[in-house]
């Protein structure tokens, strides 16, 4: 029996999972680490508490799994995506990184779009200027602090900076560097323009790989640690939604799944790039060789449940909340009686890409009641997410089916309304999937043990309950979804006059 070792290096925690080659998982590991936040809008990591959690996990593994962890035949990366690891000529860490939420970075974005024009970044790199996005991180160094940018020899994200601990090798996937702002995203490889443009030069940047190509083996010395005596494949890895999308089966021309999280996301994948010249929804290299995926986000989906739940609820214990979010939701009726929740906690992303806008109440009366509101707020936020479906298909893919996962998934009637509201088949992953098991899968054909995606998702990946959509409920939503559409642009000018106060 071989095994295949799944990282995930997330924003407040990292997660590594043994797998068998069936896929069952074996092991499992976390660490939590530090999120540094010096000034408002700011979010930084310190590098070395990645490396001391993968340390202090792979320790665990050896400790309680060594006869399993001497079969070990590969490893997969996945992660936060977006971040700034900056290293000099002797590879050491020159500042704390930069993550994806930081939002320092306003004003170079307005310096990319003036200087190279909101159309041809576009056009490169398949996305709008996002604060979010490295390259705005890169040129923020450039300016804030140009005697660490003149030392940078060498550009990595997060999970590649875990993978130049373990390997010694810089490299990427294709995935993951979507997410910079420095990759042609039609073309799968570095932007000399863009690189030309920001002064940037391109040896700084790892070496890009698909998914599934091997980048590089276990140091000898880390093999040695762990008591393993053959060289152990490190895969390219994808980054944390191209690999959850691989853990959930999407693999196929027009295969979806949607995650129900702090934030939601509906993903598409495609053979052919597909992109929104409008700039509403990301499009990036997938994680299967020589595809793309679209991808739509909802900024604040369980964030908005939490908030209302610890608001709200706090009368309910905690073993029975979410029973009773339920059967309160299942009280009140399509459209919350004249209710609309507009889930813009946080801003949103699509299809706004609004920082400004906020979340909102729209027809709030005295007859209104908790269970009418806990409705509006799930129904806003599946207005949010038929937005993100809504212009996947208005750009050319047709989706039909939908693989559900997260932890929304657990409510059988907000399941049942994604369906009504998408007016598409969804089908909830049973347990399991996820980000460590899409890069234990991609880690499987690096090393050779298996060939095709597919055929790993056809043998090892399995879902639940079928929901089917209700015409007479599709119908019904949708008059609720038109009033919906037309209250972003009347708050807009409001909500940041608000904020300007």
């Amino acid at each position: 029996m071989n095994y295949f070792l799944g990282i995930d290096l997330g924003t407040s925690s990292i997660k590594a999972v043994l797998y068998d080659e069936n896929f069952k998982s074996i092991a499992v590991s976390t660490r939590d680490y530090e999120l540094i936040q010096i000034k408002n809008g700011w979010s930084e990591q310190r590098p070395e508490d990645w490396i001391q959690s993968i340390n202090s996990i792979l320790k665990e593994l050896k400790n309680n799994y060594s006869t399993e962890l001497k079969k070990l035949v590969s490893i997969g990366l996945t992660g936060q995506m977006h971040g700034l690891v900056m290293l000099d000529e002797d590879n050491n860490i020159l500042r704390p990184a930069i993550l994806w939420n930081d939002q320092r970075t306003e004003e170079e974005i307005n310096d990319i779009n003036r200087i190279l024009g909101k159309e041809k970044i576009i056009e490169i790199t398949a996305n709008p200027a996002l604060t979010g996005f490295t390259l705005a991180k890169i040129l923020w160094v450039q300016k804030n602090e140009p005697e660490i940018f003149e030392k940078c020899k060498h550009i990595l994200l997060p999970k590649d900076y875990l993978r130049f601990y373990l390997s010694g090798d810089y490299a990427t996937d294709v995935s993951d560097a979507s997410g910079m702002q420095l990759l042609d995203v039609p073309g799968r490889k570095w932007s000399e323009k863009i690189c030309n443009t920001f002064n940037i030069d391109m040896d700084m940047l790892p070496k890009l790989y698909e998914s599934v190509e091997s980048t590089g083996y276990l140091k000898e010395e880390l093999c040695s640690e762990l008591g393993i005596n053959h060289r152990v494949v490190i895969a390219a890895g994808a980054g944390d939604n191209a690999a959850a999308a691989i853990g959930c089966g999407v693999v196929q021309d027009g295969e979806t799944f949607a995650t129900l999280g702090t934030s939601g996301v509906v993903f598409t994948q495609s053979d052919n790039i597909k992109m929104d010249a409008k700039g509403r929804i990301h499009t990036f290299c997938s994680a299967v060789p020589n595809t793309w995926h679209v991808m739509g986000v909802t900024q604040a989906a369980g964030l908005s449940i939490n908030w209302f739940k610890d608001n709200f609820y706090k009368d309910i214990g905690d073993n029975e909340i979410y029973e009773k979010i339920e059967n309160d939701i299942n009280e009140s009726k399509i459209g919350s009686n004249n209710l609309i929740y507009l889930p813009y906690l946080m801003g949103e992303r699509t299809p706004h890409l609004d920082p400004n806008i906020r979340g909102s109440f729209i027809g709030l009366s005295g007859i209104h009641k908790r269970k009418d509101l806990m409705r509006a707020v799930i129904e806003g936020i599946t207005f949010s997410l038929r937005d993100c479906i809504s212009i996947i298909r208005e750009i050319g893919l047709k989706i039909d089916n939908i693989y559900l996962t997260g932890g929304g998934a657990n409510n059988k009637t907000w399941i049942q309304m994604i369906a009504d509201n998408f007016n598409c088949t969804i089908e909830k992953m049973q347990e399991g999937g996820g980000t460590t098991l899409g890069a234990a899968m991609l880690s499987s054909i690096a090393c050779g043990k298996y060939n095709d995606l597919k055929e790993i998702s056809d043998k090892f990946i399995f879902y639940d309950k079928k929901y089917i959509p209700n015409e007479t409920s599709t119908d019904e939503y949708s008059k609720y979804y038109k009033v919906y559409k037309k209250l972003y642009p009347a708050l807009k000018d409001i909500n940041k006059e608000l904020i300007e106060l």
